[in-house]
């Protein structure tokens, strides 16, 4: 019997059903306003993250709970049909994070969200079989017992653990950040982890954090900062020009493209790049994953991208 294939990215961490309302513009307080769209759509980090890895070729699979009815039945198959692997049985009444996104003519959005039943990483951590078989492990912080414990195991492993934080103020953001080989967050997580508004200031405090070795900080049209560890100059690269249409998801998107480059052995300006480039293509369509472009259209939009 041949061994089970190799998995470029493993994640295990939040999924979403995302019901989206396209405005003109936010209401103020109060305010009565139109709705000219509503559609229903799949998001959250790690399945956004995993259908981007899955569009640029890569292997992904989903290993948290999740039910096989209600929203996760909805969820569950479309991962199956972006060719996301599911590891696991279903766990009854584990649902995705249930959201309402308020996109606006500008492409700015406003998520109102309900955790109730959203589980993630399971509390007992992952089949050990299941890091045997992946090349970079992604968390989040939902299910942060069962998250650390996945992050522990792969680290033992020789697998990269990459992080999408976005709670500062929890308690296990500094948890999963002291097991977190590549971390990526936006500018107002850095900001409000480390306490400073220096971009480049907060990349370095945070690359001192223990076992943080590589960081990331995404800020929007401003683009992002990086550097390989805290005694290593911060680099800057700058965002694509793109009409935005729906910011949603862009941010995990950056994160699938750049744990798929890892995987695939890039270095890290390349990863920068490619993941630069796929979450300003994915931001086109409205929609977390539906507007997530293949390799060969992140290659005509980025020549410097590296997919040859």
């Amino acid at each position: 019997m041949s061994a089970p294939a190799p998995i470029d990215v493993l994640a295990l961490g939040a999924t979403a059903v995302d019901d989206v309302l396209t405005v003109d513009r936010h209401p103020r307080p109060g305010e009565k306003i139109p709705v000219h769209a509503r559609r229903r759509f799949a998001g959250g980090q790690a399945a956004t993250a995993l259908v981007a890895v899955a569009r640029l070729g890569g292997t992904a699979a989903y290993g948290g709970a999740l039910a096989s009815e209600g929203l996760g039945a909805f969820v569950r198959q479309r991962l199956r049909a972006e060719g996301v692997e599911l590891f696991g049985e279903p766990v009854t009444g584990a649902g995705p994070v249930h959201a309402t996104v308020i996109v606006d003519a500008t492409g700015n959005r406003t998520i109102l969200y309900d955790l109730a039943g959203a589980t993630g990483a399971g509390v007992s951590g992952p089949d050990p079989a299941w890091l045997d078989r992946c090349g970079v492990l992604l968390i989040d912080q939902l299910g942060v017992e069962g998250m650390a414990r996945a992050a522990e195991m792969a680290r033992s492993r020789g697998v990269p653990v990459v992080a999408d934080l976005e709670h500062a103020e929890e308690t296990s953001a500094a948890r999963l950040l002291a097991l977190t080989d590549h971390c990526l967050v936006n500018r107002a997580f850095a900001r409000a982890f480390t306490g400073h508004d220096d971009t480049r200031a907060a990349v370095w405090s945070l690359a001192e954090a223990a076992g943080s070795r590589t960081v990331v900080v995404t800020d929007g049209a401003r683009g992002c900062w990086y550097a390989a560890g805290p005694a290593e100059p911060v680099h800057h690269e700058p965002a694509l020009d793109v009409a935005a249409v729906d910011t949603t998801g862009c941010g995990d998107v950056f994160h699938g493209a750049y744990a798929w480059a890892l995987a695939r052995g890039y270095g890290l300006a390349e990863r920068v790049r490619l993941a630069s480039a796929t979450a300003a293509l994915s931001g086109r369509h409205e929609g977390a994953q539906p507007g997530i472009p293949d390799r060969a259209a992140v290659k005509r939009f980025a020549s410097a991208a590296p997919l040859d």
